[in-house]
């Protein structure tokens, strides 16, 4: 198989620091409503309805412009490439995050917060599928949920900083400086960008071969492998399918008409959506709600929520090496029945303990949030976008990746729109909810989402009945077929060709 390299972990690291874009920002409006400053800034009454349909409103348009901006990195990534595409999602998420910092009345940081969102979204779709295509099959697993963790860590970081911002003397600052340190991973992006590669396999799609070749030999070289076979043989493989789907078409009406290609779309959309249908966005968008909830007051519900945030982290980071060793349909199905069965506790405790004054009881409650989020964090989210990011050739990767996001946003929209109100109002019976939810989609998962791990990207056609042109041999040194040509005519046609078109390149 390809080997990982420095180089490639590198890379995967930063562009990842989009997803972490994306963490932050999600998270801070959450924390920044944990401030009171932001109340008396905007002139909010923190417990009134009017209140929580605000802030219901703006999640809303907020996920709008995820749900849109995921979209549209599926048409531009493949229109301008994967790297132009990263810049202006940047610019967009640079441009929002300073107009939300800086708004100055209720309805400016709703209207804003939409361009926000839609950056970012474009940001989170880009960021698996960059590093789904420059991943080694028998690591792919590992970098992808990459994404995840920086997710996490988004959330870690705005969580402690605004534990500190807490105490400051000035209000304003309380609330409006968590928001304004959403801009500095867009702007850092913008700043390092220029200096990594383009897609491998989007140069392949775009014709540029000789340079597709470059890449592939710099990111996966192994020291031990003077003639780079494993390199060789995994260009081969990429330029060969993905000279083969280009001739099937592409476009989002594709995504639906081409059977194989519209049962992975449906499964993509139908996975992304089941995990927001385990609440975990419902919950932890307004979890500093339900510690209030469960009689934390002062700045215990933003340590709460910090500390639910970091230990997010150490269990997402263990699930980054369990993705490629357990597989994603295994973690996949141990996640939603885990997390359904601690729901179906939490809503037991807290029909039983909520406005008590049970010390233990209420300590219970929020010790099964943290468990819920083990589930969520070692099995559920890594596994999913992995496997969404994945399973598409590469004419139709950025598009599925595009309309699963879709769906994952719709179903934030679903269950966060209401939910100030929900948890204010209902509460615990929420978690009922959520837990039919999770077993649902246990069953699905079981009977339909097969395991991709360690396969490479351009055979797991097979799985869904597409026609895989080269296939590797066991240990990546080579391709199978004999009818095909050695890797090393593939490379020099392609520089013939690059010097007999030189636009093409």
């Amino acid at each position: 198989m390809a080997h990982l390299t420095f180089y490639n972990i590198a890379i995967s690291c930063f562009v990842a620091l989009g997803s972490g874009s994306y963490g932050y920002g999600f998270a801070v409006f959450p924390t920044s409503t944990g401030q009171p400053g932001f109340y008396d800034y905007f002139n909010l009454d923190a417990k009134s309805s009017y209140t929580a349909n605000i802030l219901g409103a703006i999640n809303a348009l907020f996920n709008l412009g995820l749900a849109l901006g995921a979209l549209t990195q599926g048409w531009l990534a493949d229109r301008v490439g994967r790297k132009r595409a990263f810049m202006l999602a940047a610019v967009c998420a640079l441009a929002g995050a300073a107009l939300v910092s800086g708004s100055v009345a209720i309805g400016m940081l709703i209207t804003v917060r939409l361009l926000h969102g839609f950056g970012l979204g474009m940001l989170v779709g880009l960021v698996p599928l960059y590093l789904a295509e420059t991943a080694p099959p028998r690591y792919r697993g590992l970098l992808i949920c990459i994404n995840n963790s920086c997710i996490s860590m988004g959330y870690l970081v705005c969580g402690w900083i605004s534990v500190g911002t807490y105490y400051a003397v000035d209000q304003t600052v309380q609330w409006r400086m968590p928001l304004a340190l959403s801009c500095v991973g867009p702007l850092a992006m913008i700043i390092g960008l220029p200096f990594i590669p383009e897609s491998p396999r989007y140069l392949a799609m775009a014709g540029k071969k000789d340079e597709a070749w470059e890449v592939v030999r710099t990111i996966h070289r192994d020291p031990r492998e003077p003639g780079d076979e494993a390199a060789r043989a995994e260009y081969t493989q990429i330029v060969r399918q993905t000279d083969f789907d280009r001739e099937l078409g592409s476009g989002y009406l594709k995504m639906f008409t081409r059977p194989s290609w519209r049962r992975r779309t449906f499964l993509v959309m139908f996975l992304l959506f089941a995990v927001q249908s385990t609440g975990v966005l419902g919950i932890t968008n307004f979890l500093i709600l339900i510690f209030q909830n469960l009689g934390y007051a002062g700045p215990m519900p933003l340590i709460l929520y910090a500390v639910y945030a970091s230990a997010g982290e150490i269990w997402v980071v263990l699930g980054m090496f369990l993705c490629d060793k357990v597989g994603r349909r295994k973690l996949l199905i141990i996640g939603f029945i885990g997390q359904g069965s601690i729901l179906l506790i939490e809503a037991l405790l807290q029909w039983k303990y909520l406005d008590t004054n049970n010390k233990a009881g209420l300590g219970a409650c929020v010790a099964f949030l943290y468990i819920y989020m083990l589930f969520f964090n070692l099995c559920t989210d890594g596994p999913s976008w992995a496997w969404t990011a994945e399973v598409f050739p590469t004419t139709a990767r950025s598009r599925g990746i595009g309309l699963g996001l879709f769906s994952y946003f719709v179903g934030t929209i679903t269950y966060t729109t209401p939910g100030a109100l929900a948890f204010r109002n209902i509460k615990y019976n929420m978690f009922y909810l959520y837990f039919g939810l999770c077993m649902i989609s246990a069953v699905v998962i079981y009977f339909f989402i097969p395991e991709t791990k360690q396969i490479p990207v351009e055979e797991l056609g097979a799985l869904f009945g597409d026609e895989v042109v080269v296939h590797l041999t066991a240990d990546g040194h080579g391709i199978m077929e004999d009818k095909t040509l050695p890797a090393e005519d593939v490379i020099e046609d392609a520089t013939v060709q690059s010097e007999e078109n030189p636009e093409s390149a």
